[in-house]
Formats: structure tokens, C-alpha cells, sequence
């Protein structure tokens, strides 16, 4: 089903998390492939942006392949972040300004006072939001979790739309809960029941059979899908197929994961230095395989390897001692 978020058309409900470390744009062009509607970049430090080394300029690469997309910032004061979205809107031209305020590590919440801390400061979300809203031309849109310690998301999202933003994206657990519990979609609902701007729903997606539930149960517009994308952009499409056809899901063979990673391994080698390419491949070779027969034995030999071919060596002889 198509929707919009203001005048970005986007061609289904199915949209991806911004996971640091994990959405660069290697990834985000294999979701793509797999037709997501709406992509969302790693979050990138405003101050970060404002110094611009040679690490966030390579955060803030995309390609045209990947849009409709959302580069999503994260930072404590409106300043830099008035300075990091005119930055971002003039010169890498996203579809989408997102605001990240639901990160719960303690690196960005605690001791930066961003990502989920500004949910304690309900003036502080307006002020931000506007700030940017007033600066690019592009939608702006909101991530937040349900609160810091306690659910105040119907409050935080009514400022987020007062204060111009275009959509809101909700993931139901406070900073305190991290994932510990399983994430309370009734939250999702009562902002869904309280605002009219667009609500993305986010949090225990793991099938194209939970994502139908979620926009079921809560009147989401979409939903969001996190670490369930994890080695498995083939969720992507099963809950397209799913939502808009009706069609069910089959089993991913082995040979096709192993396919899929070596494409995914070009596009790593080709983006990123050496000294960080094989920490990459060890890390989505271990997502690509996970839940094969054995898994758990092959993730430590993984691990160990040291060059890449070594690792494709590994994985090819792997996969043919399996079945399926």
C-alpha cells in the first residue's frame, strides 16, 4: 500500500531501522533490492557533522538507488543541529531529515545527552524539532522510544507534531527496558489515536506475520523493521509480498544466503578501507548464517579467520555440507 510522508511518495509500509554500525549504505542498497518503501540511514553525530572527518563523510554517502531516504541525526543542543541539517539538506540531498530520539546507549544518552535523554525535556524536543523544521526544506520526521523511564509518548509525539514534524516513528520501550521485555504495541496505538501526522510502528518485528499484527492491532501507516533485517533482507520482501498480496513466506536455502553475502562483501571491500573491511565481513557473515544447521560452530570459526578469502573458503565449504 502506498503512503506519503508529506511530499515524499513512498511505495509500501514496510521501512528500515537506522542501526548504527549496521546501515551503511552496502546494506541499505541489498534492503533496497528487496523493495523497501522507506530507507534510514545510520544515526550520525551533529557534532560530527559540524567537523566532518573522513569517517561521517563516509556515514553520509548514499546513492540514488536507495531513495526515498531518511538521514538520521542525533545530538543534545538546536544549534548544531542547525548547523548539521543545512549541512546534510544542501549537500548529500536526503529525501527525509530524521531526528533520532530513542537511542538508549549509554555513549549517546547518558553521557551525550541525546538519542533517548531528550525525552526528559519535553521544551528541548520542541525547540529542536522546530530548529530544523525551520532550517531545510525536506520533511522532518521524530524516532523515539515510549519514554526515558516512563511512557510519555503520546506527550513527546503531539510536541513532535506541533512543532512541524511530518511523521513519527515509535518504538515502545523506555530507555530503562532497553529490550529486556517485549515491546508493549499498544503504545504504538494510543499515539497512532492521538496525532494525524503519519506513525511508523517499531519493535518485534520479526516475520512478515508480525508486521501484518502490528499494523492490525495498532493502525500504524507502516512499520519498521530492525534487528530482524539482521543477515535477513529477505524479511523485506516477505512482508511486501505479505501485506499488499497476501503471499507467504518460504524458507531462504543456505546457497542463497551465501550468494547474498558474498554481493554484500563486494560492496563492503569496495566502500571501506582494509583495515576495516574484515570486521564487517566477519560480522554479517555471522548474521547471514544464523539459524543454519551448525550455526554456532561456524559463527566461532568465523571469527577466527583473517582474510577474506579464508572467510569465503570457510563459508563455501560450510554451506556444502548442508541440506538446504
Amino acid at each position: 500500500m502506498k503512503w506519503k510522508i508529506d511530499n515524499v511518495k513512498i511505495d509500501n509500509q514496510v521501512v528500515l531501522a537506522p542501526m548504527a554500525g549496521i546501515c551503511d549504505s552496502a546494506y541499505r542498497r541489498i534492503v533496497k533490492s528487496m523493495g523497501c518503501g522507506l530507507i534510514e540511514t545510520e544515526m550520525v553525530s551533529t557534532r560530527a557533522v559540524m567537523h566532518l572527518n573522513r569517517k561521517t563523510r563516509e556515514m553520509l554517502e548514499m546513492t540514488d538507488f536507495e531513495r526515498p531516504i531518511a538521514q538520521q541525526i542525533f545530538g543534545s543542543d538546536a544549534e548544531s543541529f542547525k548547523s548539521a541539517s543545512a549541512y546534510i539538506a544542501e549537500n548529500m540531498n536526503p529525501d527525509i531529515i530524521d531526528i533520532n530520539m530513542g537511542c538508549p546507549v549509554t555513549k549517546v544518552a547518558v553521557k551525550s545527552g541525546a538519542g533517548s535523554a531528550l525525552l526528559k525535556s519535553p521544551e528541548k524536543v520542541e525547540e529542536i524539532i522546530r530548529t530544523v523544521k525551520d532550517t531545510v526544506s525536506v520533511p522532518v520526521t521524530v524516532k523515539i522510544r515510549s519514554g526515558w523511564d516512563k511512557n510519555n509518548a503520546v506527550e513527546i509525539a503531539k510536541i513532535a507534531e506541533k512543532s512541524g514534524a511530518s511523521a513519527i516513528a515509535v518504538h515502545p520501550r523506555t530507555r530503562q527496558q532497553r529490550y529486556d521485555i517485549p515491546s508493549d504495541w499498544s503504545i504504538i496505538k494510543d499515539v497512532k489515536d492521538n496525532v494525524s501526522i503519519p506513525v511508523i510502528g517499531n519493535g518485534d518485528i520479526r516475520s512478515c506475520y508480525d508486521a501484518k499484527a502490528m499494523l492490525d492491532m495498532t493502525g500504524c501507516d507502516a512499520i519498521m523493521i530492525g534487528r530482524g533485517v539482521l543477515g535477513n533482507p529477505w524479511i523485506i520482501k516477505q512482508c511486501i509480498d505479505y501485506l499488499d498480496y497476501g503471499i507467504k513466506p518460504e524458507r531462504v536455502p543456505s546457497r542463497e544466503k551465501l550468494d547474498m553475502f558474498k554481493k554484500h562483501a563486494d560492496m563492503i571491500i569496495g566502500n571501506y578501507e582494509d583495515k576495516v573491511v574484515m570486521h564487517k565481513l566477519r560480522t554479517n557473515a555471522a548474521y547471514y548464517m544464523k539459524n543454519l544447521h551448525g550455526s554456532q560452530e561456524i559463527k566461532k570459526k568465523i571469527f577466527q579467520t583473517t582474510t577474506k578469502e579464508e572467510l569465503f573458503d570457510l563459508l563455501e565449504n560450510y554451506v556444502k555440507t548442508l541440506k538446504y
